[in-house]
């Protein structure tokens, strides 16, 4: 089947690849989505589990283990896997966003659903595709696909007016079929009262009491936009108070493994100045003295050991 080319860059989809999609014999047909294969082949640096549709399964210890990162340490340097090699770093990273819950960390496997304005001649065919399917094509259908772990990252296309995609109710059925994984919206979401008091991480544009209405769903398990950032299904979405990065799965282990010799790091860094024999540039950022390199290195190693056997034990729970 021939597919016209997708402009990711501002998330259009031409009319011929809509309609192709919406002959093709998949499940969820009635909408663009990713087929299995498709999925597979686009993520096809992760070579771990996978959901039964092919989005990439992180393990859940990833998942608690990355809620304790920081944002500076998901920044992806060049050659590791994802970033370009002529710039000097590669960052999935995406601030502009107002923080609900900036007490909680957020870590969990993307889902992705994208929106456009209402088109009458398109949305005909949308919905009329949907009912043969017995499918109610509305922004709750996304919603009831979540499972535990998942983080469902919504781009809007930073619609206000309208664009209260999620109220205090929704927001609450996420967190219950999340287990408290999160969302995060390029939009608005709606009833701040109700949800403030519902702990569940949530990076929102704006927010606003008007109604979802005047969007369709186009896209379901897709890349989408965040910022200047491309978010694919299976990405794990951290959150903190600064904002949101979108790692790609085959770079997070790396990326943890280096966030524990950061701690570490960090940590023996201060004690040494907690001592107050040594001036800044004899300890950081790294040791001048061979003395010092060798006492770093004998400290990380018994710090790492220490957290394999922790995480081991922990896992046999």
């Amino acid at each position: 089947m021939h597919r016209t080319t997708r402009n990711y860059g501002c998330l259009t989809i031409t009319a011929a690849w809509l309609l192709a999609s919406l002959t093709a014999p998949a499940a969820k047909a009635q909408l663009f989505s990713w087929n299995k294969e498709e999925m597979v082949e686009y993520t096809k640096a992760w070579t771990g589990e996978r959901f039964p549709d092919g989005r990439p399964k992180v393990p859940d210890s990833w998942l608690e283990r990355a809620k304790e990162m920081s944002q500076e340490e998901v920044i992806i340097p060049p050659g590791r896997g994802g970033g370009p090699p002529n710039i000097a770093s590669f960052s999935q990273f995406d601030g502009k966003f107002k923080v609900l819950h900036p007490e909680l960390k957020m870590a969990g496997r993307v889902v992705t659903a994208m929106y456009m304005p209402t088109r009458a001649d398109i949305d005909t065919i949308l919905f009329a595709k949907a009912r043969d399917k017995g499918v109610a094509l509305t922004n709750q259908w996304p919603i009831d696909q979540l499972q535990p772990g998942d983080v469902l990252v919504i781009d809007m296309y930073g619609k206000v007016d309208g664009g209260g995609i999620i109220g205090d109710n929704l927001y609450y059925y996420i967190m219950e079929a999340t287990k408290g994984g999160g969302v995060v919206i390029n939009g608005s979401l709606r009833d701040l009262e109700g949800v403030s008091e519902i702990k569940l991480p949530a990076y929102v544009r704006t927010i606003t009491p008007t109604w979802f209405g005047g969007s369709t769903l186009y896209g379901y398990n897709v890349p989408v936009r965040m910022g200047n950032v491309v978010v694919m299904p299976g990405d794990i979405a951290f959150g903190d108070r600064e904002g949101v990065s979108f790692i790609p799965p085959s770079l997070a282990e790396s990326i943890l493994d280096k966030a524990d010799e950061t701690h570490i790091h960090d940590e023996w860094t201060k004690m040494k100045f907690h001592q107050g024999k040594y001036k800044s540039t004899d300890i950081y950022s790294v040791p001048r003295t061979e003395e010092l390199r060798k006492e770093y290195q004998e400290y990380l190693k018994k710090k790492l050991d220490e957290l394999k056997a922790a995480r081991a034990a922990g896992a046999k729970k």
